[in-house]
């Protein structure tokens, strides 16, 4: 007997990974490949489109063929912010581009002449500033830049919608690619900001579904349900928004730690100055306030800075655990000693002070400065809203002190972490489902753990 999953693909920038889940959504397999990049034609590195298709279309045909899997549906997540433009014959005009790519600063001041005040706009649309990471601005880039490329396309398909084609044939948009910072969408209005009508760039923006959509057609012989895509980050809250009925923050970690507060009555910040305040939406369109920090890759520069000071190996890190009586001696006269690369922060010293002998104190040091900053973003995505729970996921939901500190300063919010190595990937499986998820969900699922703030004696 067959086993029935749902297939997903879950596109990265670095690594490009294949799952199947069975109907308890547990990964039954996995294979995972990266592709050097490519340049465009300025010579800026960017995917390498023709073999990521190929890939994916044999690695599907490899699977539907397998004696052990009956595929019943497949669906799409990949990192936003990008653009695949079509002609009338289904065929990519142009390479997609990097949203790392820098956009001319003569097209940002035309932009905002033609469609300005540029406060007003960032505001509208929950943007920080525009760059080719608004992946709308990139379309009045072609059309400005390369009317002769612009004239050609027949439709402009974010990443997860252009996957979903390539299996499908039928040229979509969907809320959660359209909601990350693309300049596109006007959260006031709920549509489609003005300038994309003026422009008549909504004629090549296919009709918009909603992200649960999926597609039953027959796929080489076999009757499969096609989903139309999802934005990762979308898609790794999902699981948390379907299974947990009570309003929370989900604080997603890694390079970058992304505090998300779906339940926001307030989605826009009133600060455009502030490029770590940021927007998404949910799969119904409903907004969600984003704030970001530079976490994962401050930590890394800066234990590597304190390994060499202390001649310990790349992984000594990792086996401090939390002290209480070290931290306490820490904040019994708190003084900020950590200079920041990639980030910046109005406490922090001229240069960085190493005023420990061991190396155990000089990490808790790091850990508190950093967690001081994260409260800082986790506190801007609450904003006004009354949320008592928060969920953490991802590269630090196992380090002890980071969350030892971190229950201890939300004292009055329950914390619990997760293990959601599959998160976006799972996200994109669920929702194509019409499995009702519940509150067993995350703990048969996501290994949920509660923790309790430690206790301080008198």
């Amino acid at each position: 007997m067959r086993k029935k999953v749902t297939a997903v693909f879950d596109i990265g920038k670095t690594n490009k990974k294949f799952f199947l889940f069975d109907k308890d959504f547990k990964e039954v397999y996995k294979e995972y490949i990266s592709f050097d990049e490519i340049t465009d034609e300025d010579g800026h590195p960017t995917e390498n489109l023709p073999a990521l298709q190929k890939w994916l279309k044999q690695v599907f045909n490899r699977i539907l063929n397998a004696e052990e899997f009956d595929v019943k549906a497949i669906n799409f997540s990949t990192y936003g912010a990008s653009f695949v433009h079509i002609d009338e014959n289904g065929e990519p005009l142009t390479p997609l581009y990097n949203y790392t790519k820098p956009l001319p600063e003569k097209v940002v001041s035309e932009f905002f002449e033609e469609y300005g005040p540029r406060e007003e706009f960032l505001k509208n649309t929950g943007c920080a500033d525009l760059s080719m990471l608004n992946s709308g601005i990139q379309l009045f880039w072609l059309k400005k830049e390369k009317p002769e490329v612009y004239k050609k396309i027949k439709y402009s398909l974010h990443l997860p919608q252009y996957l979903s084609y390539i299996f499908t044939g039928i040229p979509l948009s969907e809320y959660t690619s359209i909601g990350c910072h693309t300049a596109l969408w006007d959260y006031g209005k709920k549509d489609y900001h003005t300038w994309v009508y003026n422009s008549e760039i909504n004629k090549i923006l296919p009709p918009i579904v909603s992200t649960e959509t999926s597609i039953n057609m027959n796929y080489n012989g076999n009757r499969i349900k096609i989903g139309v895509g999802i934005h990762d980050s979308s898609a790794a809250l999902l699981p948390y928004v379907r299974s947990i009925k009570k309003k929370f923050i989900l604080i997603s970690t890694g390079t970058w730690s992304i505090a998300f507060n779906p339940f926001t009555k307030n989605p826009i910040s009133e600060d455009t100055s502030d490029k770590d305040a940021i927007n998404y939406m949910r799969i119904n369109g409903k907004p969600v306030k984003a704030s970001r920090l530079f976490l994962g890759n401050e930590y890394k520069l800066q234990v590597a800075k304190l390994d060499k000071h202390f001649g310990v190996n790349d992984d000594y890190h990792r086996t401090v655990k939390f002290d209480y009586d070290t931290y306490f001696e820490i904040i019994k006269d708190f003084k900020h000693y950590y200079k920041w690369e990639g980030l910046t922060d109005e406490d922090m010293p001229e240069q960085t002070q190493i005023a420990y002998t061991e190396y155990e104190h000089a990490y808790h040091q790091l850990m508190t400065e950093l967690v001081l900053l994260q409260i800082k973003c986790i506190n801007k995505a609450i904003g006004n809203d009354t949320i008592s729970r928060l969920y953490v996921d991802g590269g630090f939901s196992d380090n002890d002190v980071y969350i030892k500190l971190l229950s201890h300063y939300f004292r009055d919010k329950k914390l619990r972490t997760t293990n959601a190595s599959l998160g976006s990937a799972l996200g994109a499986a669920i929702s194509i489902s019409d499995t009702k998820l519940n509150s067993k969900f995350l703990k048969k699922n996501y290994a949920l753990k509660k923790h309790v703030p430690f206790i301080i004696s008198g």
